[in-house]
């Protein structure tokens, strides 16, 4: 790679790595692990830059590159290993944001892994499914069904919990 074509990578990646570790985060349902998985992404995107840089687009590109990389993530047994207090035995005490943020956390860590980057992707990263079906490979019709059965599950797993209760309450003011 070149110095130009270095410097554009880098004022890319440095542009998205924000919204890139937000993401990631909610796809491994921790800030370290996500932070690992942007690591591992724009290392590939590094080594793929020529060809990244003329794909017709880049953040597809990269979201492709960021999924992938959690999904096989997710295949590993170590994956599996945390070093934290169990998540799901925590009990939320009230109904602020950082609350309804841990809820949402602790069950979409209980997702299966498809259905997890259907819905951060359609809903916490603002994707069209025709953008999501683009980065998961798949066709819309499989990002709607994944997305539904995504949303089941998560109605199913926070279940009328005091923070996302009370979240929805105050939405309907």
């Amino acid at each position: 790679m070149n110095g130009e074509q270095e410097r554009e990578y880098v004022a890319y990646v440095t542009a998205r790595l924000p919204a890139l570790r937000r993401i990631a985060a909610q796809l491994a349902g921790d800030p370290h692990r996500g932070d690992d998985l942007v690591q591992q992404a724009i290392t590939r995107l590094y080594v793929k830059w020529r060809q990244a840089s003329q794909a017709r687009n880049l953040d597809a590109y990269l979201h492709t590159i960021l999924v992938r990389t959690f999904l096989d993530d997710r295949r590993l047994a170590w994956s599996r290993v945390s070093l934290a207090a169990d998540a799901g035995s925590e009990q939320v005490a009230s109904a602020t944001d950082v609350d309804t943020r841990m809820v949402l956390q602790v069950a979409l860590g209980q997702m299966p892994p498809r259905q997890r980057a259907a819905v951060v992707l359609r809903f916490l990263a603002d994707r069209s499914v025709e953008e999501v079906a683009e980065i998961l490979q798949v066709s819309p019709g499989t990002v709607k069904s994944q997305t539904s059965d995504g949303l089941a599950t998560l109605r199913r797993l926070l279940g009328e919990h005091p923070a996302t209760a009370s979240a929805a309450k105050g939405a309907d003011r």
